[in-house]
Order: C-alpha cells, then sequence, then structure tokens
C-alpha cells in the first residue's frame, strides 16, 4: 500500500533581532500549525532566502545594520523574493513609518505589543492571496507566451519566463530584478500604460537585428497596470521552424505563424492576400496535422516551437 504524501506546511520566516519576539512569534505560529524560520537581521534573512523560499515574511522594521525597510528593498530585488508577501511589525506609530514600509515592499503591518488572532489572520490571508496570485502566473507561464505586466511609471511588475528570455536577447545582461524593461521596450510600454489604450492596441519597434518586437496590449489587472504580450517577429525565420516541426506547407506555415501572433482570420487574409474562406481551409488541414481541435491550441503549439 503507497501512503499518502505529508499535507504541505505552510512556511514563515521571522525576521527580529529581540529574542522575545522571536520567542512568542515562534510559539504563536508553530502552535497554529505554520513552520517558522527565523533571521535575526537583515543580512541573514537574506544570506537565508539564497537557500529557500518562505510563504510569507515577518519583518521587524527597526534593526541594527539593515533596518527592515532595506532588507524588504533587497528581497523584492530577488528573482525567488519577489513574490514573497512581507508583513511588517512595528511599535512606530507615525503614518509615515507605515507608508515607508508599503513604500519598501510591504504587502501589510501589524502594530506592536501584537494580537495574536490578528497576526494569524492576516498571515492566513496574504498566504492565500500569494498562492493564488502565484497559481495564475504559473498557468500563463505554462502557454509560453511572452507576457509581461507593467505599471503607468513604466516599470515592470513580473513577466512570464519567456518574455524574460526575449528582454535577455534584445538587451544581453538584462534582469527582471531591475524593475525595468529593456530600453528598447520602455518608451512603447509605458505609452500604452499610461494612454489608457483599450485591449488589442499595438505598439511595434525595432529590434537590432532587423526583426521587430510587437507589443500587444491584452487587458487591465488593475487601474494602474497593463498586460502586454511582446511578439517577436521573424516571420521567415519562424515560418521554417513551424513547417519543419509539423510538417505544413509553406501556405499552412504562414497561416499557422500568424495565428500564434493572436491576428485574427480577417487580418490573415490581408496579410497573406488571400480570402478568409481560404484562411479557414487552411486551418483545418493544420487542425488535422498537429492532432488539435481548436484554434486556441493550434497557437499554444506553435508558440512553444517558435519560442525554443
Amino acid at each position: 500500500m503507497i501512503s499518502a504524501p505529508p499535507p504541505r506546511t505552510d512556511t514563515v520566516l521571522v525576521v527580529d533581532d529581540t529574542p522575545e519576539s522571536l520567542r512568542f512569534l515562534t510559539d504563536t505560529l508553530e502552535t497554529a500549525q505554520i513552520s517558522v524560520l527565523i533571521a535575526t537581521s537583515g543580512d541573514a534573512a537574506l544570506e537565508l532566502l539564497d537557500h529557500v523560499t518562505p510563504d510569507l515574511i515577518l519583518m521587524d522594521a527597526v534593526m541594527p545594520g539593515l533596518d527592515g525597510f532595506e532588507t524588504t528593498r533587497a528581497i523584492k530585488q530577488m528573482p525567488k523574493g519577489a513574490p514573497v508577501p512581507i508583513i511588517f511589525m512595528t511599535g512606530l506609530t507615525e503614518s509615515e513609518h507605515v507608508v515607508h514600509a508599503l513604500e519598501a515592499g510591504g504587502v501589510d503591518y501589524v502594530r506592536k505589543p501584537i494580537v495574536v488572532e490578528e497576526l494569524l489572520a492576516r498571515v492566513r490571508v496574504h498566504m492565500a492571496n500569494a498562492r493564488q496570485t502565484q497559481d495564475s502566473q504559473f498557468a500563463l507561464d505554462a502557454t509560453g507566451r511572452n507576457l509581461v505586466s507593467v505599471g503607468q511609471d513604466g516599470r515592470l511588475s513580473w513577466s512570464t519566463p519567456g518574455a524574460d528570455r526575449l528582454m535577455d536577447f534584445l538587451e544581453p545582461g538584462w534582469t527582471r530584478g531591475d524593475g525595468q524593461l529593456p530600453q528598447i521596450l520602455r518608451t512603447q510600454a509605458q505609452r500604452l500604460a499610461q494612454d489608457e489604450q483599450p485591449a488589442g492596441a499595438t505598439a511595434k519597434v525595432e529590434g537590432n537585428g532587423g526583426d521587430t518586437i510587437e507589443l500587444i496590449v491584452i487587458g487591465r489587472p488593475r487601474p494602474d497596470e497593463v498586460l502586454i504580450r511582446l511578439n517577436h517577429l521573424d516571420p521567415q525565420a519562424d515560418i521554417g521552424r513551424l513547417q519543419s516541426h509539423f510538417g505544413l506547407t509553406q501556405r499552412e506555415a504562414e497561416v499557422l505563424l500568424w495565428i500564434s501572433y493572436g491576428k485574427p482570420n480577417r487580418v490573415i487574409s490581408e496579410i497573406l492576400v488571400i480570402s478568409p474562406r481560404t484562411v479557414n481551409k487552411h486551418l483545418e488541414q493544420i487542425f488535422e496535422k498537429l492532432g488539435v481541435e481548436t484554434r486556441a491550441a493550434a497557437a499554444a503549439f506553435a508558440v512553444r516551437v517558435i519560442a525554443h
């Protein structure tokens, strides 16, 4: 008989330099069936995060050396640390310190002396929210799409692995930790974010090798943020990949390519100078050769081939 794997345990990293606080928080969290990691300084927290990623961090605001604000900013520059929610613990009452905590990257704060029920409620809510966000991003990552989320100030909120690879290609040495898009994309992305362009709005920039990068607005998950798909348009090279991989004719590969770029049949017919009915006939052949039944599935197959 095969035994079921043990249930997953939530893990919280507590960053605090006070032994009494560490003891109280450890007892409180472990009583609630939450595993606890401890760091007694900002430097120790950063070193620990090189090896393990907790579900949430409880951060003391005032510590010697790197304080909680500086430590949080450093964590948010780490690829693994950026998605982890950070709740500040502070005895400070001035509102500017609360603002400072949130600006540094914290999602919430609790005041000392800490009320156990309030702390546990906030911990559970923020861990659940973070997990839901990560699940959604994983689903997008799995499609192979090059997606980025950009604020109105042009700063990068998150991106899929495919988009990361493309941006590193456009600007060698670029990393997500920079918090910025590559310079070649920044102006157009910021314009799309600020002008409140509707879904489907596009902009194009010329790459260094004569290729084209197309930016397409997918939607606005929040009023101050826009979701953009990046299409690396190198039609001839991509058509060759699709032909070879799927055994398509030249025209079938061209139709599949433009489907993968997100173009509707009407636009594809204009690009290829063929009728919409002919586009549909090619689609039928493409579906049969790929063993799929929908346009979305065909596009997903194509995106994976082109991305690699």
